[in-house]
């Protein structure tokens, strides 16, 4: 577990497995996004883990019986508790397949840590409320994600 506070965001990065991942670029990432969108202050974690957990997580939460290589889950608690003063609201938990990752790097013919980043992006996207179920509200959140990205000098090939 390796986590990055700054003033106003708390990232909390963890690596479930053995995969390469650059914690360091992906704190960067989430941070980038929060800032890009002018985010209030806010706690979120990011977890690498493999297709099996994912598969398990899409299951569970969504009725697909396949992996997919993120999921988005805020924290939409409610209920009698207050957060406490000056402490940042926790956003929620982005949930990304190291293997589904390489496997889309590859076949789009970049880098799997540039992938990473660009589902980090995506998955930080939804926690802050994009939506990508239909062509407007999509257009709209690729849009904004491919401004982070080309901010951080990500080198991707993004679907049109």
């Amino acid at each position: 577990m390796d986590k990055a506070f700054t003033e106003d965001y708390w990232i909390d990065v963890q690596v479930d497995g053995d995969w390469p991942v650059d914690v360091e670029l992906m704190h960067k990432t989430a941070l980038a996004t929060l800032v890009h969108q002018e985010s209030p202050a806010v706690e979120v974690a990011v977890v690498i883990s493999g297709d099996e957990a994912l598969h398990d997580l899409n299951l569970r939460y969504r009725g697909v019986d396949a992996p997919t290589d993120v999921l988005a889950f805020a924290n939409e608690t409610r209920g009698p508790f207050v957060g406490a003063s000056g402490q940042p609201h926790y956003l929620g938990d982005i949930i990304i397949s190291y293997p589904r990752a390489a496997a889309q790097a590859t076949e789009a013919g970049h880098a799997a840590l540039a992938e990473l980043q660009l589902l980090v992006v995506h998955g930080m996207l939804h926690l802050l409320g994009y939506d990508d179920q239909d062509d407007v509200a999509r257009a709209e959140m690729w849009g904004v994600q491919e401004a982070i990205l080309d901010a951080l000098d990500v080198e991707i090939t993004l679907p049109e």
